[in-house]
């Protein structure tokens, strides 16, 4: 339970990415996850912008494509997946998604929610379980993770990627949405969204948590990553609809690689002249 959580937690390790404080302003609002006009509207309408961001970063990764289902196959991990906003529409592109969060009632939400639909029921299992609990069955497990509006959350980020890190297979994906710490986005993201507009409930962010983009591909590059892809995002709160924009001095998006594993034999073995210049012709062009 939530109460035992939070009790023990002082004893536990204290490199928990999972913060006792978030979690109990999460589980008060966890029956609210599916209201499309309630405090996670701006939740919904992003999906229309980062389910395709997912999507085609992925396909255009791949050399195969399912028609109708083209992330058949791809094992995904959405990390504080709440009610599952996220993990249903990559479930209906075909992947095998496993949702975690850390409060129960939006793994409840999630699972019932889910429930009616059978194709979801066996492609999306969710589990109520922080990153670092899921770390030592799942080394290597996932080709994707996906981390929407969760970094803002977590008490320690580098211990977050590391665990990231971890569960990915070499050369596997890791997204993540979340806000700048700007000025403007203080303007906006608290003083103008939760305490004028109600767009978002009061207190759901901390400015001081809130991460720029580049301690954030600096921690990512520190941890064995490659970002590949950094883009602003922007909400429009009268018609309720995200866009791509160039700035990122509000939200964004990061598309990011785990480097892939050195082959030990071959490090030592000196490539030959003609191979090297393949390869960095095919560099070129790539």
């Amino acid at each position: 339970s939530l109460f035992r959580f939070t009790v023990m937690r002082p004893f536990s390790t204290s490199h928990s990415s999972v913060d006792s404080k978030e979690m109990k302003k999460f589980q008060l609002l966890a029956h609210k996850w599916w209201d499309e006009e309630g405090e996670y509207a701006a939740l919904h309408s992003m999906n229309d912008i980062r389910v395709p961001f997912i999507r085609d970063t992925l396909l255009s990764m791949s050399s195969t494509y399912h028609l109708g289902n083209p992330l058949s196959g791809i094992k995904i991990l959405d990390v504080g997946c709440g009610g599952g906003l996220l993990s249903e529409p990559l479930g209906r592109l075909g992947a095998s998604v496993t949702g975690i969060d850390p409060v129960e009632d939006n793994i409840r939400t999630a699972d019932r929610h889910k429930s009616f639909d059978p194709v979801l029921a066996k492609r999306i299992q969710y589990k109520s379980s922080s990153l670092e609990e899921i770390v030592e069955e799942s080394m290597e497990t996932f080709d994707v993770i996906v981390a929407s509006e969760v970094v803002e959350h977590v008490a320690d980020l580098e211990t977050f990627i590391k665990c990231c890190s971890q569960v990915l297979k070499p050369e596997g994906s890791l997204f993540i949405t979340t806000i700048n710490k700007t000025q403007l986005s203080y303007v906006l993201g608290i003083v103008v969204a939760e305490k004028i507009m109600g767009i978002v409930p009061e207190g759901t962010h901390e400015w001081e948590k809130f991460v720029p983009p580049e301690e954030l591909e600096r921690l990512l590059e520190s941890n064995g990553f490659s970002v590949k892809t950094v883009n602003g995002m922007l909400y429009n709160p009268l018609s309720g609809s995200w866009s791509w924009m160039e700035s990122t001095s509000l939200n964004y998006a990061v598309h990011a690689v785990k480097s892939g594993a050195v082959a030990q034999s071959h490090a030592t073995d000196p490539l030959p002249e003609t191979d090297l210049q393949q390869r960095w012709a095919a560099a070129g062009t790539a």
